[in-house]
């Protein structure tokens, strides 16, 4: 697979010859049990020097992944959603969050997601809240900190640092993976032409350069082009301008 990355290699010397600095984190979706995938980003978080915030599904996690997880300082366990079941009608988008069922409801499930993963991984869990499809309702978010969590984590720039009081809101941007087309890489040259526009927008003002930039991986379902591109790409902003991002553990 030949990547053209020099379009990425010039916005990072425009980083480099400002002297700024990218903040940087990685989030993978979907853990649940200890697989050869999950061993392979294991070892790819350990060679690059970058933590990854592995959102767990609470209500299927398995004891055997608090078990690994424990030994691999590299994993940070966050929390998705609960089931990670969707309860929108046919015809709109997927979501767990959002208000398909009473707010009591919703909210219930966010707590017991707590609660489940902190049984599971004691301290070493942070109060993050990931919604599965990276959706949730406003009023929904607003409850979150009233049960514990610190940080929401969607998809896209955030709007604002604040996404209700007391929760912080620090997203995902860049998703490598083609979920409408192919469920294989995203045309290499679109992917770079994405990130160089996101850095654009934070080297100018445009976007808020505080937050800290997101790359989204799915372990369970990557190619050997995802993963390759993956490292790739996080070796070259670690290189670069980017600085390590973790959320605090309270």
């Amino acid at each position: 697979m030949n990547i053209n990355w020099y379009p990425l290699q010039i916005e990072l010397q425009h980083w480099q010859d400002a002297q700024l600095t990218l903040p940087l984190w990685w989030r993978d979706d979907d853990a649940i049990t200890v697989t050869p995938q999950l061993e392979k980003l294991t070892t790819m978080s350990v060679e690059l020097g970058l933590p990854v915030h592995l959102a767990v599904i609470p209500r299927a996690a398995e004891v055997s992944l608090a078990d690994y997880v424990s030994d691999q300082p590299t994993l940070i366990p966050v929390v998705h959603g609960w089931a990670h079941q969707n309860h929108a009608p046919t015809g709109e988008k997927k979501a767990e969050f959002r208000l398909h069922r009473p707010i009591e409801t919703v909210t219930s499930d966010a707590a017991a997601g707590l609660a489940g993963l902190q049984g599971l991984f004691g301290d070493r869990l942070c109060p993050v809240f990931v919604p599965p499809w990276n959706r949730i309702d406003p009023e929904v978010a607003s409850k979150l900190s009233g049960l514990g969590y610190r940080i929401l984590s969607t998809a896209t720039p955030r709007k604002t640092v604040f996404t209700a009081p007391g929760l912080e809101q620090v997203n995902t941007h860049l998703d490598p993976i083609d979920w409408r087309g192919t469920r294989g890489l995203v045309d290499p040259e679109k992917l770079i032409s994405q990130i160089v526009a996101l850095l654009q927008d934070r080297r100018t003002g445009r976007a808020d350069n505080a937050e800290a930039f997101g790359v989204l991986t799915h372990h369970l379902v990557h190619d050997q082009d995802i993963w390759t591109f993956t490292q790739d790409l996080l070796h070259r902003l670690l290189e670069g301008p980017g600085t390590l991002w973790t959320a605090p553990r309270n």
